[in-house]
């Protein structure tokens, strides 16, 4: 019982701190001030993290982990691709870009945890820490028969990648023309489909299909 209330504690220490850290800043915010708004002894944050730095990189770990897990729930990410037949490697594409929109888009990610991962990536290549990242870039090097480090490659990632998360980076504005609050089941089968669509037309530019 005792670990069950403190890994309870732990989630929501991350869940505040998110928050804190995304509005107010990491200098703004305090220890004290996570530890009061999750209803948590100060104690917990030297246990599970030593100080407010450790815990700063705990909530992008997290996120990494978490990624992570879900990803090794349909993927070996130590994957030759050298050994896969064209056709597999683009039908493995679809399949990873499908079940990381998916995860991007079914709660996984906070609006919170969003504000932060912008600020952060002007600090530290985040991405390159995630394993299940390394991966889509492997995987897209193969795809277009080209070297992991080629310009072209890390570009075409990037721009990918966009394709699923820019409607949720904009969501203030995209759920704004919407007219709703919320990414529904529907917009994200829309989000999908249109990625899908994007790395079909970068495939046909390749004369790759």
């Amino acid at each position: 019982m005792a670990k069950d209330k403190d890994d309870t504690s732990k989630v929501r220490i991350l869940e505040v701190a998110t928050k804190l850290f995304a509005q107010q800043g990491f200098d703004g915010t305090s220890i004290r001030q996570i530890c009061k708004e999750a209803n948590a002894n100060v104690c917990m944050i030297s246990y599970y993290w030593s100080g407010k730095q450790e815990l700063y990189q705990g909530i992008i770990d997290d996120l990494i982990e978490r990624q992570t897990q879900y990803a090794k729930t349909f993927l070996n990410l130590e994957q030759d691709f050298s050994k896969m037949p064209k056709s597999e490697q683009i039908e493995h594409l679809f399949l990873i870009l499908d079940k990381f929109s998916q995860f991007f888009y079914s709660g996984n990610v906070s609006k919170d945890l969003i504000i932060l991962l912008l600020k952060e990536q002007q600090k530290t290549a985040f991405m390159e820490k995630s394993p299940a990242f390394n991966y889509l870039r492997r995987l897209i090097a193969a795809v277009f028969n080209k070297n992991i480090d080629d310009k072209e490659i890390i570009f075409k990632t990037v721009f990918i990648i966009a394709q699923v998360n820019s409607p949720r980076i904009f969501s203030g504005f995209t759920l704004n023309q919407l007219q709703q609050e919320d990414f529904s089941k529907s917009d994200i089968e829309i989000i999908k489909n249109n990625v899908k669509f994007y790395v079909q037309k970068l495939l046909q530019e390749a004369k790759i299909v």
